[in-house]
């Protein structure tokens, strides 16, 4: 079983991973985001209204796939009882199968629509897997809710017990993607390797740690 400073830096990788991911599809596959579709939908929508065809395919690819794969989290992890389920660590197993294909393509230098998909889709997988977690007030693809949370504590002068946890996840999604821009922009044919990397590794640590079913 997971003790609670291992669930939550497990936690804070998948985080990270998020960022970075965000950070390559932005800069490297059009513009579009892949983990966060708040963004991706709002990006839609300008593509949309600027006639702008091949942005709000780009787009809709991404939405697409990320629906997808949150589809098959769910269906992973359902019906999973106890504090991180086998269940949850088969699903993110698979999400980092489909990050490994991602950076595989990257690396030969795939089309748009098929890199668009597979990291949209394990983001999808790994939303699903986290909120089957259920830890108050954190997600790992978008951290809006995250920080909403954080500030309604400190401004009832009564930050709940998770407010650390809070704040090292805004952390980490601004370290994953200040990681994803940096090797992209330095060694950009393996950028794509770090995000497969972290959610593989928190696969293996979890699975070391024999979490309950």
């Amino acid at each position: 079983m997971l003790g609670v400073a291992m669930r939550d830096a497990l936690l804070l990788a998948l985080t990270a991973a998020a960022g970075w991911v965000d950070a390559l599809s932005y800069l490297g596959l059009g513009h579009v985001f892949t983990a966060n579709m708040t963004g991706n939908l709002v990006l839609l929508g300008l593509a949309v209204g600027t006639v702008q065809e091949g942005s709000a395919e780009r787009s809709a690819v991404a939405l697409a796939g990320f629906a997808a794969g949150a589809l098959l989290g769910s269906a992973l992890t359902r019906g999973a009882a106890g504090d991180w389920p086998g269940r949850v660590t088969a699903a993110l197993g698979v999400e980092a199968l489909a990050l490994l294909a991602f950076a595989s393509l990257w690396r030969a230098g795939g089309s748009l629509e098929p890199l668009i998909a597979l990291s949209a889709a394990g983001m999808g997988i790994q939303s699903a897997a986290v909120r089957r977690l259920a830890v108050a007030g954190v997600t790992t693809t978008f951290v809006t809710g995250t920080l909403t949370s954080l500030m309604a504590g400190l401004a009832a002068l009564r930050p709940s017990n998770g407010w650390a946890l809070q704040a090292a996840v805004l952390a980490a999604l601004l370290a994953g993607a200040t990681a994803g821009a940096a090797t992209w922009s330095r060694w950009p044919a393996f950028a794509a390797a770090g995000p497969a990397a972290l959610v593989a590794a928190v696969t293996l640590a979890a699975l070391a740690r024999r979490p309950d079913e």
